[in-house]
């Protein structure tokens, strides 16, 4: 199972990627934002987990960064357990 700081490092990763569009790694920011927070930790999962949602099946994102994103989401998952 991953810990928070694990997934943040995953997200850090795909944000970092400039052949992600902008509306993606926005999205991300703001799922690592939520996972900072000082909020429980199924809320902010729940929270990270939402702001990805919207933009995981975006066309406009490269192979890669999918499945880099699909990592991301199934550790988060994991955590909600």
């Amino acid at each position: 199972m991953a810990n928070v700081a694990e997934v943040v490092e995953l997200i850090d990763g795909v944000i970092s990627d400039s052949s992600v569009p902008k509306n993606i790694r926005k999205a991300l920011s703001e799922a690592k934002d939520k996972l900072m927070s000082e909020e429980e930790l199924t809320v902010k999962v729940s929270s990270a987990i939402y702001s990805i949602e919207s933009v995981s099946e975006d066309v406009n994102m490269p192979p890669h960064a999918r499945m880099q994103i699909w990592s991301v989401m199934s550790a988060l998952e994991s955590m909600k357990r």
